[in-house]
């Protein structure tokens, strides 16, 4: 073939560009240190959904409480993860300490990128009432379930890059998160048990004020916060008679399960789920307090 004999530039054809998956965006888990656990149960399922996933856990926690840690728990479960096709970060952090959720935001940044769901399901929660509770769990209690709750809602406002709200008016208002607008999102696992677990249910009821407050504050940075009751979830916390009780004390004669949790977690962080905001909701199955 001779060069008059090749077709010309004009006439040839551009290789098609390779296609690149969108990217997928990164929610931050606390509490995922059990594979029943809650906190793993919404992690599978934002997996399954498309987000990337950063977890923490506290080994030394489970291992004092009755249940016991779980070996090797956060390997397997961020295997899981991958399976899912989701990029993971498990983190190992003890939440007591004030400088912890700059430390976890610093090494879920740097592993997966900006952060744009904060799912808070961690939780201090030693028995103990009104007489017989201790100074020292007292504040133990207040520094894992609240400031550390608020020290990680203001680290996530702080560092917050998604595209803010639109005000009335302008290019894209009322398209919500489709747009990439108002794509924020908080949810903070709460509880209503007071009674003989004073420190847990006072600590979470000063928890929900602060979620609640940022639905409000953090608003201008297209930001939705909201607060989950789950009700009454065996991941192996309850002996039989306390199972039984709280079985028959549901109207849908059955106990909850990290999948129910993890599907209105789901549903909130969704574009769908935008218009819910500021609010407190009951996932427990009508259980009476």
């Amino acid at each position: 073939m001779t060069i008059n004999d090749q077709p010309s530039a004009s006439h040839e054809q551009a290789a098609p560009e390779p296609a690149t998956a969108p990217a997928r965006p990164v929610a931050l888990i606390t509490g995922v240190g059990r594979s029943i656990g809650i906190g793993a149960g919404i992690a599978r399922q934002l997996a399954a959904s498309g987000w990337d996933i950063a977890f923490t856990y506290w080994t030394p926690y489970d291992r004092r409480m009755e249940w016991g840690a779980e070996d090797g728990a956060a390997t397997s479960i961020a295997r899981e993860l991958a399976e899912a096709g989701a990029r993971t970060a498990a983190i190992e952090a003890d939440l007591t300490g004030p400088d912890a959720p700059i430390r976890i935001f610093d090494e879920a940044e740097q592993r997966l990128g900006p952060v744009t769901a904060l799912i808070l399901s961690h939780a201090e929660s030693v028995d103990s009432g009104l007489l017989d509770t201790t100074v020292e769990a007292f504040d133990r209690h207040f520094a894992v379930n609240t400031r550390a709750s608020w020290l990680l809602i203001r680290e996530y406002g702080l560092r917050f890059r998604g595209e803010p709200r639109s005000k009335p008016g302008e290019p894209g208002a009322g398209r919500g998160a489709g747009t990439g607008r108002g794509t924020g999102r908080i949810v903070a696992l709460t509880s209503d048990h007071t009674v003989g677990n004073l420190p847990y249910g006072a600590s979470k009821g000063a928890l929900d004020r602060i979620t609640l407050a940022a639905a409000h504050e953090l608003a201008h940075l297209g930001v939705t916060a909201n607060v989950v009751n789950p009700g009454p979830v065996d991941t192996g916390w309850m002996n039989d008679e306390l199972r039984d009780a709280l079985t028959q004390g549901t109207p849908l004669g059955r106990l909850g399960t990290p999948q129910d949790t993890a599907h209105l977690v789901d549903f909130l962080c969704s574009p769908q789920g935008q218009w819910v905001n500021g609010q407190l909701l009951k996932s427990n199955g009508g259980a009476a307090p």
